[in-house]
């Protein structure tokens, strides 16, 4: 698909990931960041300045219905990514997710619609899922709100899909598991053991480390949003991205501590631990649909993959002026 590419949330994580890839597949692209009194461009200040030359970025807040109607306007494709992500700050203040996640969303939509955009890509989470009822994880497994963030990922779904069903919009719904890579937030698993390790700590302060999850290196997950550009297959559909395999915290920071060739302790620290009925306990993704209609495959997956984009990570983080930009002795909600 050609023509103008937006995508919200370029500055976080994953957005900054895609970001790129776009660019580098020849897309035109205006990135999207949360407004900020410093003119900074979050993770897009660690792009390639080849990258940074040819994207236009426009500051803005998903919560502004006219700003995002601006950011919007000549665009063809959104990839909406922004969004209110740390499971525990929304315990804390589960309004600021309702008003980014569900109301940023409807306003995501309904300029899409005005203004006639050929395709919207909207991120989803496997949180939806809650606790697995059955593994893997299909595009059918019911939705359980276990956190208010969960909740409010599972109403800015539906009004995704109900802009499909209701006015013919061209939406897709992705639907990430846990991705990681270079960048990722410190409120993670991943980038809490590495850089709590790299900064010099033999031990490693944790939450439960019994849950599983199925873990996605980012250019894994960056690729099945262009897949997705060029599928007329998935609008209106709901499609994982996962690397279909699953693995407990408590077996990553083994591995990770494998990597860094390090001998570390693992102490539960309360704060850390979600309430009982919150914790989603077993996440792993069933990945056929990808796989059929998008013709997406993970390639760091297996035990093998897996080890390779932690290395990668590792990399990144162990670099002292990466690290800097996190407080590994402090928890982060």
């Amino acid at each position: 698909m050609t023509g103008r590419v937006l995508v919200t949330g370029a500055d976080g994580f994953i957005g900054s990931h895609l970001t790129e890839a776009l660019v580098e597949a020849g897309h035109d692209v205006r990135a999207m960041v949360l407004y900020n009194a410093v003119g900074a461009w979050g993770w897009l200040e660690q792009s390639p300045e080849s990258v940074r030359h040819q994207i236009e970025v426009v500051p803005c807040d998903v919560r502004d219905p006219h700003g995002i109607r601006s950011a919007m306007s000549g665009c063809d494709v959104v990839l909406h990514l922004a969004a209110l992500i740390g499971i525990p700050f929304s315990y804390q203040s589960p309004d600021a997710y309702v008003d980014t996640n569900i109301r940023g969303t409807l306003n995501v939509l309904q300029a899409a619609r005005d203004l006639g955009v050929r395709r919207v890509v909207h991120t989803s989470t496997s949180e939806v899922y809650g606790t697995a009822r059955y593994v893997p994880i299909d595009e059918e497994h019911p939705q359980i709100g276990q956190s208010p963030y969960s909740a409010t990922k599972i109403g800015a779904d539906q009004l995704a899909l109900s802009f499909h069903a209701a006015f013919e919009l061209p939406v897709t719904v992705l639907r990430p598991f846990n991705t990681y890579g270079p960048r990722q937030s410190a409120r993670a698993v991943i980038p809490t053991v590495i850089s709590q390790i790299a900064s010099g700590q033999t031990t490693v302060e944790l939450g439960s480390v019994l849950p599983t999850r199925d873990f996605t290196y980012v250019t894994d997950t960056t690729k099945g949003y262009l897949a997705a550009l060029d599928s007329d297959r998935c609008l209106g559909e709901t499609i994982n991205l996962g690397s279909g395999s699953e693995r407990s915290v408590k077996e990553v920071v083994s591995i990770i501590a494998d990597l860094m060739d390090v001998e570390i302790e693992i102490r539960s620290d309360p704060q850390r631990i979600r309430p009982e009925a919150s914790e989603v306990d077993r996440l792993v993704a069933d990945t056929h649909k990808a796989d059929e209609i998008l013709g997406w495959r993970p390639n760091f997956s297996g035990s093998e993959g897996f080890r390779k984009g932690l290395e990668r990570t590792i990399d990144w983080f162990s670099d002292p002026k990466n690290l800097a930009y996190y407080k590994p002795d402090t928890y982060a909600l």
